[in-house]
């Protein structure tokens, strides 16, 4: 039996709390480190995970505001 993996999840919970800036300040530091390499082939998976996780909440992000905007728009088209 194999004993699940609590700190993927804890660091999931822990990305999705992030504002954007943090969020593509730390994605860009995931890519340099990947660049970078000199790393084993799990340590390089993890990493590519949490570019994964933080590119996805920049996205959210990203969405969110392109919804705020397209909103004002329609409204300000209304008055």
């Amino acid at each position: 039996m194999t004993v699940p993996d609590t700190s993927a999840t804890d660091e999931l919970a822990e990305i999705a709390g992030f504002g954007y800036e943090r969020a593509r300040d730390e994605l860009v530091n995931v890519v340099k480190m990947l660049e970078q390499g000199g790393m084993d082939l799990d340590e390089a998976l993890a990493l590519w995970e949490r570019g994964e996780a933080l590119a996805n909440r920049c996205e959210q992000h990203l969405a969110g505001a392109r919804q705020r905007v397209e909103k004002a728009l329609a409204d300000s088209d209304r008055e």
